[in-house]
């Protein structure tokens, strides 16, 4: 078996335009105060990491980890989640994720998603470079407006959908290949890979290719009332990406899963520091140590009542807690009566 890297944070949430969190020195310094060992890092969004330079240059690569050593820090991976999304986005959608993109491409469809495309495809070049091995990302969506089936779906609908997110995820499962690193999928609501059944459908439709994988969140499967210790007995083998994300659920006369279009604080189902939710993290921490997941355990910090600071403080000691430094040997050795090969036939009476 095989013990678990961690903690590490995942930089999206608490990059921003004040210091320290605009800058790589001063977030990698605040990281590190919080008793953080690793940052994965986002590629859009946040100013203190250029994702075509580090597909481009050696140089601008170990610039990047020296800043991050000084503190005592390392990259875990790179993420394009929003990127992702851009790779597939329904017509009703088009607006509210052109904010995605650079302002130029807002409006243009066609051009924004070969934008993401080719962010896709630096990424894996930039990883590589890096010496990392795994990539966060998101699949987009074709289906997502069609969930619930009413008005009825015509027939073919979700087949044109999952055939045409494969089409487009193809060549960028190859360049990830290529570069030797594994597409990890967060299976997330506002994805058509969103749970184990969509997941299969698009794994299907790309030929099991070897770097189509995923990103464990439970969070998310808290809101779909989903089992996600038994999701990681099905997955474990693609599973090469952990967010430490906690949540709770609870149901009221007035709403469920579908939150009644409430804000955060209202729903039924809604994100909470790690801790404070409903998550089974011992039993997650267990089982992925019983299957030898040797990657990274990250915070994702997103709580609809604690602040950030104190999320991300409790959230570094939680998972240096929950860690499971697994053992080398067996509890009952100390009982072993040391017989051979010869002795378990006899045992047996294989040889009278």
């Amino acid at each position: 078996m095989k013990t678990m890297k961690g903690p590490g944070i995942f930089l999206a949430q608490f990059a921003g335009p004040k210091e320290p969190f605009n800058t790589l020195p001063g977030i990698a310094r605040w990281a590190a105060a919080k008793g953080f060992v690793g940052v994965q890092m986002p590629t859009v969004g946040a100013n203190f990491f250029d994702l075509e330079k580090a597909a481009s240059s050696d140089t601008y690569c170990d610039e990047v980890r020296g800043v991050l050593a000084d503190a005592g820090l390392v990259i875990t991976e790179l993420s394009t989640h929003l990127q992702g999304q851009l790779v597939a986005v329904h017509p009703a959608y088009d607006a509210m994720f052109d904010g995605f993109a650079p302002e130029k491409l807002r409006g243009k469809p066609a051009e924004r998603q070969a934008w993401a495309v080719s962010q896709l495809k630096l990424a894996a070049l930039a990883s590589r470079r890096l010496g990392l091995n795994a990539h966060a990302t998101f699949s987009g969506a074709l289906a997502w407006p069609y969930l619930y089936p009413w008005p009825q779906r015509p027939p073919g609908l979700i087949d044109t959908a999952f055939d045409e997110l494969a089409k487009r995820w193809r060549p960028i499962l190859d360049a990830f290949d290529d570069a030797g690193v594994d597409v990890c999928y967060e299976i997330h609501p506002g994805e058509d890979l969103f749970d184990g059944a969509t997941y299969e459908m698009f794994l299907e439709r790309v030929e099991h290719h070897p770097r189509a994988c995923l990103l464990y969140d439970p969070s998310h499967f808290v809101l779909q009332q989903l089992d996600y210790l038994a999701y990681i007995d099905d997955y474990h083998e693609r599973i090469r990406m952990f967010h430490v994300k906690d949540a709770e659920f609870n149901p009221t006369g007035r709403q469920g899963v579908y939150g009644g279009y409430q804000a955060w604080l209202d729903r039924a189902g809604r994100f909470r520091s790690v801790g404070d939710g409903q998550v089974d993290f011992k039993g997650i921490f267990s089982k992925l140590a019983g299957y030898d997941y040797a990657g990274w355990a990250v915070l994702e910090w997103e709580c609809c009542i604690k602040h950030p600071e104190d999320g991300a403080r409790e959230g570094a000691a939680f998972i240096r807690d929950n860690i499971i430094r697994v053992t080398d040997r067996a509890f009952d050795d100390f009982a072993s009566s040391g017989v051979d090969e010869a002795a378990n036939r006899r045992l047996l009476g294989l040889d009278r």
